[in-house]
């Protein structure tokens, strides 16, 4: 699978301008590394893929886009969602991508890429031990690196077109290949209320902004996630700058819905743009 962004196949252009008919090109928005020939009608990738200049000035041309290159062609990696209405698209940076949601990131990308991210989440409650529960798959890459430490990553998705992006990705391959991961497809209000209590070591809740995902904020859906955590379990959840004036607004509303559904020690963590709570 070969993916790539203007990122990725800038390099290729400043290549040719330059006389080379060789360099080292990443077909997989940075994992791997590996050379492509150029000649006068293109670009050709290890493995027997092309692509002709004008459509290498196309997808350089994309700030917003990332591609999947298949039989000469490269397809924007983007899907509309006739379940949500929501239109999702992979959005590149010089790391790892990210997952637009009708044109908001579902990461940090100003100062940070979506990959160490998803490392400062993580980081809040380690060590990540026993059952873990994801509350938002997205692009996978927060199941992904608890499975690393984790005995078992549980992870749900309210809309599997999301699951299609991430395919497509290839930072999300894993998702799909690591048995330590189970994925589910639903609302996460409603499945947490479906497991058994003290379930969970560890709890990573990072949903879409409050606007929305409204219920995955509210004090119903706080209680059932202390309920499935076990004692002296450790929950994150992702708020948002917490500088600013609407997440300092949000952040005051979850602490207190957090601490009325009995966490304890309920503590900010600005590095991590969340709260931390214990069960």
């Amino acid at each position: 699978m070969i993916v790539l962004s203007t990122y990725t196949l800038r390099p290729a252009l400043e290549a040719r301008r330059a006389g080379f008919s060789s360099l080292v090109l990443t077909p997989d928005l940075g994992l791997t590394r590996g050379e492509a020939n150029l000649d006068p009608a293109g670009v050709h990738f290890p493995g027997g893929e092309s692509l002709d200049w004008e459509t290498v000035e196309t997808v350089c041309a994309s700030e917003a886009g990332c591609f999947l290159v298949k039989g000469g062609a490269a397809e924007k990696i983007q899907a509309f969602s006739a379940d949500t209405g929501r239109v999702y698209s992979l959005y590149p940076t010089q790391a790892a991508p990210t997952l637009l949601l009708s044109g908001l990131p579902m990461h940090r990308i100003k100062g940070v890429d979506p990959h160490q991210d998803t490392l400062n989440k993580i980081k809040t409650i380690r060590p990540l031990v026993g059952r873990v529960l994801d509350t938002a798959t997205g692009l996978g890459y927060t199941a992904i690196e608890a499975a690393r430490t984790a005995g078992q990553v549980t992870t749900i998705e309210l809309d599997p077109v999301v699951l299609t992006i991430a395919r497509r990705n290839p930072w999300s391959q894993e998702l799909f290949d690591n048995s330590r991961i189970t994925q589910i497809i639903g609302d996460s209000f409603e499945q947490a209320a479906q497991f058994a209590d003290n379930t969970f070591s560890r709890i990573i809740h990072d949903p879409p902004m409050f606007s929305l995902a409204g219920d995955l904020y509210s004090g119903e859906f706080y209680i059932q996630l202390y309920r499935i955590l076990k004692n002296t379990g450790r929950l994150f959840h992702y708020i948002g700058d917490l500088e600013s004036s609407s997440g300092r607004r949000v952040m005051r509303g979850v602490a207190l819905r957090l601490q009325e559904a009995g966490f304890k020690n309920v503590t900010h963590r600005k590095d991590a743009f969340g709260l931390v709570a214990y069960k």
